[in-house]
């Protein structure tokens, strides 16, 4: 499921605006030991299991990374855990909150960047902002500022009046980060956010999520299948290899127990495969749809 801006803020309707933390029973003012839980998560479709009884925990404040070839079953579970897809079985929780009994709850604690580009570049990035502003709930004389004060954040704000179809790759990215964190959530879901980008491009919107973790304690969970981003950016990995978690920890610690010097190699040590060789021809040509897109 790709989601437009039009899409993006009807989904995002249903459960705007940021509340109180939530404990294990989702009761309000209990921090969670886990910004992020599951357990057996699964998604079957039909005969074919996507993601298959994974489970595993994210501390609050730090970047967790889900690592593996297009088709690993990555972007299901972020699909699963921003509750745009229920799951078949097991569980999930979001900020204390259970992603099947509590979906309205979660909505209101996340911040979600698909892989497909939702911005709409008919619209300058101020006004994408503000649709953005207005499904949250953001009060009217809080606007303003807080659209500013996103896009300054992302190193945007002299292109505030610009038309998106203006912008490149790597500045539609950092708009879409400004769009999820607009209402300031504790959790931020980055479904492959460089996918697409020049090398450059990729390192700047690295800072800025490094940023995010460092100056608010967002809690984020990214997907890749660059492995030098994720060692580069996250505290903990789990390698997801045809739908399931094959290993869990720091870059550092898995590949010192794999005996290797790259995350690459672990990936093959685990999987007996390279990542490169991971995908089917309908995912290389999202992949490449991507990269256009992106500029």
């Amino acid at each position: 499921m790709n989601l437009t801006t039009n899409d993006r803020a009807s989904y995002l309707a249903a459960g705007a605006g940021p509340s109180p933390a939530a404990g294990p029973a989702g009761a309000p003012g209990r921090a969670p030991s886990f910004a992020l839980e599951t357990v057996g998560l699964t998604r079957r479709f039909g005969d074919f299991t996507a993601v298959d009884a994974i489970s595993f925990g994210v501390p609050s404040g730090t970047i967790f990374g889900l690592l593996g070839p297009n088709g690993a079953g990555k972007s299901t579970t972020i699909k699963m855990l921003t509750t745009l897809l229920p799951p078949t079985a097991g569980t999930g929780r979001v900020a204390g909150f259970d992603i099947v009994r509590q979906p309205v709850e979660v909505r209101r604690m996340i911040g979600y960047v698909p892989q497909m580009l939702s911005a709409d570049g008919n619209l300058s990035a101020y006004e994408n902002l503000l649709i953005f502003a207005k499904v949250y709930g953001i009060r009217v004389p809080q606007r303003r500022k807080r659209i500013m004060e996103v896009l300054a954040f992302m190193g945007l704000a002299d292109s505030a009046g610009t038309l998106v179809n203006k912008f490149s790759g790597g500045m539609i990215r950092r708009l879409e980060i400004a769009q999820s964190m607009l209402h300031r959530p504790p959790v931020l879901f980055l479904d492959e956010p460089t996918v697409g980008l020049d090398p450059v491009a990729r390192r700047n919107v690295w800072e800025h999520i490094l940023r995010l973790r460092d100056e608010f304690g967002t809690t984020i969970l990214l997907t890749t299948h660059y492995m030098e981003e994720a060692d580069e950016l996250c505290q903990e990995v789990a390698i997801m290899h045809q739908g399931k978690i094959v290993t869990v920890g720091a870059p550092a610690a898995i590949k010192a127990a794999a005996g290797v010097a790259t995350l690459d190699d672990a990936f093959a040590h685990y999987t007996g495969s390279s990542i490169k060789d991971g995908g089917t021809f309908r995912d290389a040509a999202r992949v490449r749809r991507v990269a256009r897109r992106m500029g």
